[in-house]
């Protein structure tokens, strides 16, 4: 049966930036496929909105509120998840955040702040989930998220691109080091999507942004959270064995790099 290779049943996950859009998505779609699901974010009260949509559906979950730039507890939170049912399959490395400013007015602060979150927060959860899944000996498959910024140059978008860019490296070494221990890691690099980190934009503004993305896409239309939580299930599957060291783009043809 082909959608058995989507089956993760018997199968633990962490997800950060749970608690809403991309996060939210992913979460809520690796525990319908089977999983166990940890779910990490700072919002406490989404984080546990989460959570309880899963166990509602009748799926298992549990919410962690995490910091993902303090690195010694997400060591601890990782490990400790995995404890719960003795095995880690799945990384899903979602949180971050966004910040827009000219290259001539950027501050180091919001480029260390951006970069703690982007590129550490993911470097951390990576680095813990990959010392489980070695000492498991099971193999497993991390995924991290970049963006399509990775892939073009934008105004303001100095501090986010730069950090996307960084996890894009990120996961290319990592999966060169972890390759031998049957752990996959591959990146995806969404386009423009609807989710809270978006809607930062003002109504007027969000219009003519998503008008000239639709206008601009060969499929027409903008994305939503559960096109880029499908791609994080392809790769976290078995459907994706033979796949690592990879940038998955559910962008809707927006990007097509060689």
């Amino acid at each position: 049966m082909p959608l058995k290779a989507y089956d993760l049943t018997g199968r633990t996950a962490f997800v950060t930036g749970a608690a809403s859009g991309i996060g939210r998505a992913t979460a809520v779609l690796l525990a319908e496929a089977g999983a166990t699901v940890h779910c990490a974010d700072q919002d406490a009260p989404d984080l546990h909105g989460t959570a309880a949509r899963i166990e509602a559906a009748g799926g298992t979950a549990h919410p962690h509120v995490l910091d993902v730039t303090d690195e010694a507890r997400v060591e601890r939170t990782v490990a400790g998840a995995a404890t719960t049912t003795g095995r880690l399959d799945v990384l899903a490395a979602i949180a971050g955040i966004m910040h827009s400013s000219p290259v001539l007015e950027t501050r180091e602060e919001d480029l260390d702040r951006v970069l703690g979150v982007n590129f550490k927060g993911v470097l951390y959860a990576c680095r813990a989930a990959a010392r489980v899944m070695i000492a498991g000996g099971r193999g497993g498959s991390i995924v991290t998220m970049a963006s399509g910024a990775v892939d073009t140059g934008g105004p303001g978008l100095l501090c986010y691109g730069v950090s996307k860019a960084a996890v894009v490296q990120l996961t290319k070494t990592l999966a060169t080091e972890v390759g031998p221990y049957g752990i996959r890691v591959n990146a995806v690099a969404p386009g423009w999507i609807r989710t809270p980190m978006t809607a930062r934009h003002d109504a007027a503004d969000r219009a003519r942004t998503e008008d000239l993305i639709v206008r601009r896409a060969p499929l027409g239309r903008v994305g939503a959270p559960e096109d880029v939580a499908h791609a994080v299930l392809h790769l976290a599957s078995d459907a994706a064995a033979f796949t690592t060291g990879q940038i998955l783009r559910p962008n809707g043809g927006v990007a097509m790099p060689w």
